[in-house]
């Protein structure tokens, strides 16, 4: 039964119990149905010409040996066999494969097999998050078949793209623009296609990446100013009845204020959601400019739908039924990235303590390729249960993906390989380097790459500072796709460049007995290491000389 038909036939307490009433259970419940389902996955997967490819001919019977025998992984170990699409191998057949970038400059793509037991898992907890999403508390939403969304999301075979696809199996919502007709035009032309739909339609929800929807909802204000010749005629046959009163309430309301028109100034959203990384630059912003604070989600290529925060946006709870977790604590990850042949300590949902930093561990249910897998991202417990939501178990905010990885504003996965590959191809006279994902005066993400140059390449500090931020730019986004989409598609640069005096990696060597790490130093180090021996290049004083 479609969930439109339930809407019909069902009161809402029964269908929030339904799709929310996770929310509902203790953490011995949680824990039984996860190692209940994990068991069922565990026979599927070892079972499988994949399992056994990592096992080596072991079986484990228990959640225990599960946990002993199988290491933690990543996606080298599954690459072969994904990338060649071996369906025979797999726990279960695939219906459809998800992509996503691998490691820009390296690997350009990795593909993850969805079956249909994870296909329906994972609509069912979209629809979990548009009920909690709609609502006010425990019970209540606001979901109707005449609502309409804006259409912020990247295509199939992007996992955002499964979202309209899977909706539609349940609700009739129309997206604006349609699919059908969305996935052909450029970022530009959506925006400004959806806007205009809007304008005659309303608009009741949002979902996209947090740095995406802030661009969209800033494109507006770009719209307003380029139609500001429009006579109110013109306006009217663009507007329908409704939003063009609150157009003309909002003009001279904007005026008094002495801002800009804003989304929130036209459209009442039911309900906003955002994911992918960075949100928290973003979440502020949003909320001023739709008056409405979006509710963060948690979904991933490999993980698929996994979390999301309630009516009281403090805090995301992962679905019990769409990956069995595991969390490695943050000292534990640091060693293993330090030392790659240590294996870290994991401990299970019920075993997290709040405050502390972990890397999640996921094996994905229902038939799922990916065991024990280190998806690379970082999650704080903030506390186990919640007396505003009414809940006993844990919740999580997310911090940012593993520190060896920098990703901006959810598009880009920097690392050492591909920050050297850059360096490298760009043939500059850079005799060392160490890059950081830093932030702002705006609060925005940017990668700061500190680097020595040469003591014969340049004499200017300012003149270099611009030479190599525009040529690396250009192999940066020759190598990285994605990297390049942060400029085309948001308009973001985010690369910024310290040159640092000639023979400062030495001296923090000397003083520490350890080279500074490459990506992603803690601030201690950084703070550390311009202030050894003088270390920052003094702009004003080279340009002098």
């Amino acid at each position: 039964m479609r969930f439109q038909e339930k809407l019909r036939l069902y009161s809402k307490a029964e269908i929030w119990e339904e799709y929310c009433g996770f929310l509902n259970m203790n953490l011995e419940e949680y824990m039984a149905m996860q190692k209940r389902l994990v068991m069922e996955e565990i026979a599927l997967w070892s079972g499988s010409g994949l399992g056994q490819h990592i096992l080596k001919g072991k079986v484990p019977h228990t959640l225990e040996e599960f946990r002993q025998m199988v290491p933690l992984t990543t996606y080298d170990d599954y690459a072969d066999i994904l990338l060649g699409k071996q369906t025979d191998l797999l726990p279960a057949e695939p219906v459809l494969w998800i992509q996503t970038t691998w490691e820009g400059g390296m690997h350009p793509t990795k593909v993850a097999p969805y079956t249909k037991g994870m296909l329906d898992t994972y609509k069912h907890n979209m629809m979990a998050c548009f009920i909690i999403a709609t609502g006010k508390g425990r019970g209540d939403f606001d979901i109707s078949v005449t609502d309409h969304m804006l259409y912020a999301l990247a295509p199939l075979p992007y996992a955002t793209g499964l979202m309209p696809l899977l909706l539609h199996d349940e609700i009739d919502i129309e997206y604006l623009p349609a699919v059908k007709d969305a996935v052909t035009m450029s970022f530009s032309e959506r925006n400004k296609k959806g806007f205009k739909l809007g304008l005659k339609k309303g608009i009741e929800y949002f979902f996209g990446l947090g740095s995406v929807t802030y661009f969209v909802s800033r494109s507006l204000e770009s719209m307003q100013k380029s139609s500001k010749s429009d006579s109110l005629a013109e306006k009217a046959a663009h507007f329908s009845p409704k939003i063009l009163a609150r157009y003309l309430r909002a003009k001279s309301r904007c005026k008094k204020e002495g801002r800009a028109l804003m989304p929130k100034d036209l459209f009442t959203l039911k309900g906003f959601m955002c994911a992918g990384t960075d949100n928290w630059c973003y979440r502020d912003d949003l909320e001023e400019l739709w008056g409405i604070r979006p509710m963060e989600i948690f979904a991933g290529t490999e993980p698929t739908c996994i979390g999301t925060e309630t009516w009281s946006r403090n805090g995301m709870y992962f679905f019990p039924d769409a990956c069995f977790y595991e969390f490695i604590p943050e000292q534990e990850m640091w060693r293993s990235l330090d030392d790659p042949s240590y294996v870290p300590r994991t401990f299970l949902m019920d075993e997290v303590v709040p405050g502390e930093k972990y890397e999640i561990v996921i094996t994905v249910l229902k038939g799922g390729a990916f065991a024990r897998y280190r998806v690379g991202d970082v999650y704080r417990c903030i506390a186990v249960g919640s007396r505003e939501d009414g809940t006993a178990i844990p919740r999580f905010s997310y911090v940012d993906r593993v520190p060896n990885v920098i990703d901006i504003a959810g598009f880009t996965r920097i690392t050492e390989n591909s920050i050297r590959n850059a360096i490298e191809l760009s043939g500059l006279q850079i005799t060392d380097w160490f890059a950081a994902k830093e932030y702002t005066a705006k609060n925005r993400p940017q990668l700061h790459l500190y680097v020595e140059l040469d003591r014969h390449s340049l004499t200017s500090a300012a003149l270099g500072r611009e030479i190599l931020k525009e040529h690396l730019g250009v192999y940066f986004k020759y190598l990285d796709s994605d990297y390049s989409d942060l400029q085309k598609i948001l308009g973001v640069d985010p690369l910024n460049i310290t040159i640092v005096k000639c023979g400062a990696f030495e001296a923090y060597r000397r003083r520490y007995k350890t080279a500074i790490r490459r990506i992603n130093p803690d601030a201690h180090a950084i703070s550390d290491f311009l202030t050894v021996e003088g270390s920052t290049f003094n702009v004003r004083q080279e340009e002098k000389t």
